[in-house]
């Protein structure tokens, strides 16, 4: 086994105790992974707050190459952080390859923005200036799902903003942001860049540290609505990517075959483990038979399994938790509905589900209601449009939706109607570092990704100076 260390002030050092990380295609212990008491939590938040004077004066400029420089290292090891990435979160290699270029890709989006002064009068009376300041000590929760693209949302805008920043990543795939610490821990000043692990049990110690001024969270609502509480009593900074539950409306001038694939794709890419996946399906009812049965054999033609396998193009859930939670929804939903693809769990180790499509099911069934977060997609027929809309529109989420139609001033007309903080029309789940991302309702605050998601690590500072 790899052996794996924290970064604390630029050194690599050991955790307090150590706990197991699950590779989930074999359920067997891939590493021992340090893990952090709150006193060495203390000791990066402490490491931190002294790195901030000297680093929010660093010219960005010098700010944005070290995070070019960081790009250029993740993607030099991108072979290696691919595989640990498959190993601890279950994706298909080509995937987690996909996604340690896409970390690179956004780092260097990221550092070709700037931060200009704008000047709001120049008078001869007055001269008034809107700068972004830095906010001190970020604190960066990074969920399993996806855990160096989510990272790749946080830590380039927190340094090229001038703060730094203490992360911890999720207990189940700790170790690829792990080894990227260790590769650019040289690459910016001791203290600037921090890793801590735990077995979430820290988060709560993060969020409330007094030195800590933006919490940047992705992860579930329940979790999200626990950081926002105890951001508040310092009126802290937070940003808060959670969870969704995505619909995706189809309309009757569709061509099953030719949309089905896109659809599929939506829902289940990375085995449904995805925020914006699409995750409740309304087809219209003249097109829902067909579409239910070109989504079903695709379902049924997908290989899963080991995600270091040649032709695996699902992989298996990441933990046992959400393991159990899928199997018990799809029980569920076997008498609520009609499942006309996969439905069971192949007799061999690891946390595998087969794609699983059911129809003939309603609102009111948890698979319906609550976000799966899994590789099940309930498909509904509707026959009015705007009641299609009302129904996925019934929800506690807004985090993303789509429309699908060959005619798009009828789709556009339905997205405006549509309540999230994505609407995607004729595809789902589509991310661009230039394009600013967040949900509406308890999907999130706050906006990450484009220049908005690199102010939102910043504080508006105005400079207003009289002129003699």
């Amino acid at each position: 086994m790899s052996k794996y260390s924290l970064l604390i002030n630029g050194e690599l050092v050991p955790g307090a105790s150590t706990m197991h990380v699950i590779n989930p295609a074999t359920e067997e212990v891939l590493a021992d992974c340090p893990r952090s008491s709150e006193e060495q939590l203390n000791e990066a938040v402490q490491a931190a707050k002294e790195a901030f004077p000297s680093w929010s004066q660093t010219k960005i400029k010098d700010r944005k190459e070290i995070v070019s420089k960081i790009a250029d290292i993740v993607e030099a090891n991108a072979q290696e952080l691919a595989q640990i990435l498959t190993e601890e979160q279950g994706k298909p290699i080509g995937d987690a390859t996909g996604e340690v270029y896409g970390m690179a890709a956004f780092c260097r989006y990221f550092a070709s923005l700037d931060l200009p002064v704008k000047v709001i009068e120049d008078s001869d009376g007055r001269k008034v200036e809107a700068h972004h300041a830095p906010l001190g000590v970020v604190g960066a929760i990074v969920p399993w799902n996806f855990p160096l693209i989510l990272l790749a949302f946080k830590l380039p805008p927190a340094l090229i903003a001038g703060n730094t920043i203490v992360i911890k990543p999720a207990p189940t795939t700790p170790l690829s942001t792990l080894r990227v610490a260790e590769l650019i821990r040289d690459v910016a000043p001791p203290g600037v860049i921090n890793v801590i692990t735990d077995l979430n049990d820290l988060g709560a110690a993060l969020t409330a540290h007094p030195d800590v001024r933006k919490i940047s969270f992705t992860g579930s609502t329940a979790t999200g609505a626990k950081v926002m509480a105890g951001a508040a009593g310092l009126l802290k900074r937070i940003t808060l990517e959670l969870g969704g539950n995505d619909a995706g409306i189809v309309l009757n001038d569709v061509d099953p075959k030719e949309a089905a694939p896109k659809l599929f794709n939506s829902a289940f890419q990375n085995t449904g483990q995805v925020c914006i996946a699409m995750k409740r399906l309304y087809v219209h009812e003249d097109i829902y038979d067909e579409m239910c049965e070109e989504l079903a054999s695709l379902a049924n033609e997908t290989v899963i399994g080991n995600g270091l396998e040649q032709g695996t193009k699902l992989g298996p859930l990441n933990n046992k938790m959400q393991f159990d939670k899928v199997k018990e929804l799809i029980e569920e939903a076997k008498s609520d509905g009609n499942v006309i693809a996969g439905g069971e769990v192949p007799d061999q180790p690891g946390y595998f589900i087969r794609p699983t499509i059911v129809r003939d099911i309603e609102e009111g069934s948890r698979l319906v209601d609550e976000e799966q977060f899994g590789p099940v997609l309930p498909v509904m027929k509707f026959s009015d449009e705007n009641d299609a809309v009302e129904r996925a529109n019934a929800t506690q989420w807004g985090l993303g939706g789509s429309v699908w139609s060959s005619d798009l001033g009828r789709a556009y007309a339905l997205a405006e109607k549509m309540e999230a903080g994505t609407i995607w029309i004729n595809k789902h789940s589509e991310l661009d570092p230039t394009i600013p991302f967040g949900g509406s309702n308890q999907s999130g605050l706050g906006k990450e990704l484009g220049a908005e998601g690199l102010e939102e690590f910043t504080q508006l500072k105005i400079i207003n100076m009289a002129k003699a």
